[in-house]
């Protein structure tokens, strides 16, 4: 991507291809050929389902278990996972996992680099896409163990720098893109993966803001991988 310097941005989307086994070359959807202009991305935002949104009734962060489970078994809660995924010069205050500073060198959605000290930290864990949005466009149909995999998967979470990701609220590509412009098509990509993944709904307006993006992305690949879609049954939600 034009504009983004080696660090959390390239770190995160390139962390993405590995979880998956993919070759540089690879696609990301199993299909030797992809359209042209926005490559395997556009061709999956095309495929998704067009509903309208669900009310949000019946929402709470609980509907999608405790914040940050170790769903994948590897001692660490997931926020932990993300920080040394996406922070260089990590430090950690016990051990491997308790992650106590770094940096974001560069912040995905800003551009700019971005420090990282526990308790007073400038840098959120972002739901590529939000957990109140999925809820609007079918996760509220989903059972428990659907939900609090969706909430913990890798393929939806990076770091960013916080007031850029309040900013975002819930928001979907029709009304919040960041505002770094370079990394617009890896996000959008990202986006359209996990709702690809996890079978939720995009709205008309969404899918016309994905497409539009992702037609300008030349070749743009479909982030796979991260975490399976039911977590261990050890884990409950409200």
């Amino acid at each position: 991507m034009r504009g983004l310097r080696g660090g959390a941005a390239a770190a995160w989307a390139a962390a993405l291809f590995v979880m998956a086994g993919c070759t540089e070359g690879a696609t990301g959807t199993g299909s030797p050929e992809a359209p042209a202009g926005g490559g395997a991305a556009l061709a999956a935002a095309q495929a998704l389902p067009v509903k309208g949104r669900a009310p949000k009734t019946g929402y709470d962060r609980d509907r999608f278990g405790s914040p940050w489970a170790d769903t994948d078994s590897n001692d660490c809660g997931t926020r932990d996972d993300i920080l040394k995924r996406d922070l260089i010069g990590v430090e950690f205050s016990d051990g491997s996992c308790k992650v106590s500073s770094g940096t974001l060198d560069p912040d995905p959605y800003t551009g700019e680099d971005v420090t990282f000290t526990r308790g007073r930290s400038q840098v959120d864990i972002d739901h590529v896409v939000a957990l109140s949005d999925a809820w609007q466009k079918g996760a509220q149909q989903w059972d428990p163990g659907k939900r609090i995999a969706f909430a913990n998967d890798p393929l939806n979470l990076v770091a960013v720098d916080a007031g850029t990701n309040r900013s975002k609220g819930d928001g979907d590509t029709a009304t919040w893109l960041p505002p770094n412009r370079a990394y617009r098509c890896t996000y959008v990509a990202a986006q359209v993966a996990v709702k690809k993944k996890y079978g939720l709904w995009v709205t008309s307006a969404e899918k016309l803001a994905m497409t539009g993006v992702l037609s300008d992305c030349r070749g743009q690949r479909l982030p796979t991988g991260g975490n399976p879609i039911q977590a261990p049954p050890r884990f409950h939600a409200d």
